[in-house]
């Protein structure tokens, strides 16, 4: 009889360990829990105690400063509290004081609108905080007109904000360096992606290479911004002055995952033509099969760093490799030393790997680049209208003073959804703002159908209360998943919430459709013609960007073959980091090309192909780069070759801004015979330098 309770209890601890390791392994699920945590407390007791409205205003605190969070030492946690705490309650007072006279209130919602986004392109603390004083605002004016007193929404939305930075506070201090993790973990799992899709280039055919190589371009995309949000993460907990011990094997994770990095992005010959040798083809395929297996490593370093469990190298891939030598060896075609190279480039990978799991590694504390301008340095160089950010700016405060005097106008009950949905779906781009008025649009529909249904199927205060809950975990953990499914989710929540409230939730649907309607449709209006960014107008830019940028990587890659690679090089990272941006760039603007005006989209097909032969142009410098440590032989005619190559990339680059002397602009088609060009230079200089090292 002793045993049974023992039992139980020993699988009930079970239970709540494998819970807590599938929370920590996902830190969307992390924070989804922490923000429910935090909402649920907030909202149960005053619902249950009938001041509904008490308790609504707290969660949507919560909500709004859960929204304005960011990955920080728990010094600077404690500064992004206090600055919420201060901005929250003066955009709230801001509303109830002025919100009685339109006229005053539609001038300062302008002023105050342009001067929070601008605010927000300080930094990513200020965004957050800028972007949750805004959204504070739109909710005060929601509750303006059924709360009981002035002071109520001031104290309560910046309660529950508080309330929910303390209680995110604490759980930090658990773990203070829990956000590094968190962020490396990103930047590995995004390479693993990249390993795995890099994996169906082994064996591959040329209809594919298109197709791939842009896939492939996509995902660098979120390795790079994994890679900058891990590099100011680092920052934040240096300039904070966290102990070096503590702070090395992060920074020595980040290196490595910044080499892997490379040596992922790295492209030695075109896989079509490795392929197509039948005496080849198994090696190839056990090519492929080594490179989904570091993406399965990678994985693993992340959910390593995620729950603090060992981190184990899979020591079958040094066998698999050697065999792969041996394969190599027995099938040597004459005079092609790409199979080697491939296969160098991959044992230095695992290598890379095999030594995270070595306690006795050390390590050079290199440094990292961070930006040195002042605050009002960083916040004066946007006050220019052709600044992206200002531009940015002045369209959704036009959206809001447009909304404002609608509302007004028709005197239309619950507006303010109108400005709530202009907020989210205006975005510093035109494809954006598109991307995100149909999933607003389709979310908030969606849950409108799914949301009245739930509600009259749970009538009573405890079913709602546990629907606010549930929807506001759905909500957190889809917003950077899948935008639509998290609109759906918040929908639900407000629906449930004013229900509440008012028992008004379902009076609730139509006007909320409608004023979404009209607030995602005056965003895209304001972004269609106020300062309209059509990405076929911007390519010749971008593209002579990113091929500047590749000269500057070239030369930091020459320079390491004829100085040796030094130890602290961090010219070198700045430059190559600096060519990916660029690189992202280019992506990005085909993939917002896509969504444009068809008058606008003439160049679509220009753009894939753009984004294809970049992104190879910059694989082949990234295999140079990987390798530039192991040669100590720089020949005159490789030299020449990349004297050569250097100067192609700077007069392409000249050229496409109209730079060289009696030549127009480069546009259309003829960008694709300088890249052409451009990229058989890369790989030709990459084979010649590389061959001399294998010799």
């Amino acid at each position: 009889m002793t045993q049974k309770p023992h039992k139980t209890r020993n699988a009930l601890l079970a239970h709540l360990l494998r819970f807590r390791q599938t929370l920590l392994r996902d830190p969307l699920k992390f924070q989804a829990f922490k923000s429910m945590t935090a909402m649920g407390i907030l909202a149960a007791p005053f619902i249950l105690l009938d001041k509904p409205f008490m308790g609504v205003s707290l969660t949507l605190g919560a909500l709004a400063g859960t929204l304005a969070d960011n990955p920080d030492h728990p010094k600077g946690r404690v500064k992004t509290i206090l600055l919420t705490v201060i901005v929250f309650g003066f955009a709230s007072v801001f509303v109830e004081l002025l919100y009685p006279f339109p006229y005053i209130f539609a001038g300062a919602l302008v002023f105050f609108t342009v001067l929070f986004v601008l605010a927000g392109g300080m930094g990513e603390r200020y965004r957050g905080v800028s972007f949750g004083g805004l959204l504070v605002a739109v909710y005060t004016m929601l509750g303006f007109e059924i709360s009981p007193e002035p002071y109520y929404q001031p104290l309560l939305l910046t309660g529950g904000n508080l309330f929910y930075g303390l209680l995110s506070l604490i759980v930090l201090y658990t773990n203070p360096r829990r956000p590094l993790e968190e962020q490396l973990a990103n930047g590995f799992r995004a390479l693993s992606s990249y390993f795995q899709l890099k994996s169906r280039l082994f064996p591959s055919e040329a209809k594919d290479q298109e197709y791939l190589r842009n896939q492939l371009a996509m995902v660098n995309v979120r390795v790079i911004a994994a890679l900058e949000s891990s590099k100011a993460t680092l920052n934040s907990f240096a300039g904070a002055g966290m102990p070096k011990e503590q702070i090395e094997p992060y920074l020595r994770r980040f290196m490595m995952l910044q080499e892997l990095h490379e040596r992922a992005t790295s492209s030695h010959d075109r896989y079509e033509v490795l392929s197509n040798k039948p005496e080849q083809i198994e090696l190839i395929e056990g090519l492929g099969q080594v490179t989904r297996q570091l993406g399965e490593a990678c994985t693993k370093v992340a959910d390593h760093l995620l729950t603090h469990l060992p981190y184990r190298f899979d020591k079958s891939l040094n066998w698999v490799i050697s065999a792969l030598w041996s394969h190599a060896r027995s099938v040597e075609v004459n005079g092609n030393n790409t199979i080697d190279l491939l296969m160098s480039n991959i044992e230095q990978s695992l290598r890379a790997l095999q030594e995270l799991s070595d306690p006795n590694q050390t390590a050079l504390l290199p440094r990292l680049h961070k930006d040195g301008r002042s605050i009002w340095e960083r916040f004066k160089s946007q006050l220019s209208f052709t600044h992206p950010r200002m531009r940015y700016a002045i369209r959704l405060a036009g959206c809001m003073l447009i909304g404002y005097a609608i509302i007004q106008y028709f005197q239309l009950e619950k507006g303010e959804w109108v400005l709530l949905t202009s907020l989210f779906v205006c975005q510093p781009s035109y494809g954006e703002t598109r991307r995100k008025l149909f999933e607003r649009v389709l979310g908030t529909f969606t849950g409108v159908l799914i949301g009245i249904p739930l509600i009259q199927l749970l009538p009573t205060k405890g079913g709602e209360i546990l629907l606010l809950i549930g929807c506001s975990y759905a909500f957190f953990y889809y917003n950077k998943l899948n935008y639509a499914i998290s609109v759906i989710y918040v929908t639900i929540f407000v629906l449930a919430a004013f229900n509440l409230i008012s028992g008004a939730g379902m009076a609730l649907m139509w006007p909320r459709l409608m004023d979404t309607v009209i607030g995602a449709v005056l965003a895209i209006i304001m972004v269609r013609f106020l300062w309209p960014d059509w990405q076929a107008k911007k390519l010749p830019m971008l593209l002579s960007t990113a091929l500047w940028n590749n000269t500057q990587y070239f030369k930091a890659i020459m320079k390491g073959y004829e100085e040796g690679k030094a130890e602290d090089d961090l010219d070198y990272r700045i430059a190559r980091r600096a060519a990916h941006k660029a690189d992202n760039s280019v992506v990005m603007a085909w993939g917002y090309m896509k969504v444009e005006p068809k008058k606008s989209r003439q160049f679509q097909e220009l753009g894939f192909t753009m984004t294809y032969l970049n992104h190879a142009l910059l694989s082949y410098l990234s295999a140079l780069g990987a390798h530039r440590s192991h040669s100590d032989q720089f020949g005159d005619q490789v030299r020449q070759v990349a004297r050569q190559a250097l100067e192609q990339l700077q007069c392409a680059a000249q050229a496409l801004k109209g730079e060289r002397p009696g030549e127009e602009p480069i546009s259309g088609t003829n960008l694709l015979e300088y890249i052409r060009a451009l990229q058989q230079s890369a790989k030709g200089i990459m084979s010649q330098q590389l061959t001399v090292y294998i010799k």
